[in-house]
């Protein structure tokens, strides 16, 4: 983007943010508490899904070293 036409788009963003109306709007208790609750909820599922790539990989080394073999025994058919 040209240097002139980077300014212009600053002054037009100003512009239009300055001309912003005023938002009536009011979030009741229980939308606010519902919005909280999704966000904690999405927080908590990403730090999960870290924690169990984390962990997954160590059990199954430890796994490993308690049975003293390179790969697991596959299952026996009956």
């Amino acid at each position: 983007m040209k240097p002139e036409h980077a300014a212009f788009a600053r002054i037009l963003a100003g512009l239009l943010a300055a001309h912003a109306p005023v938002a009536a709007a009011y979030v009741g208790p229980g939308a606010g508490l519902g919005m909280i609750a999704s966000i904690v909820a999405v927080v908590l599922a990403v730090l999960a899904t870290i924690v169990g790539l984390v962990v997954w990989p160590i059990r199954r080394l430890m796994q490993r070293k308690k049975t003293g073999t390179a790969e697991p025994k596959p299952p026996v058919d009956d």
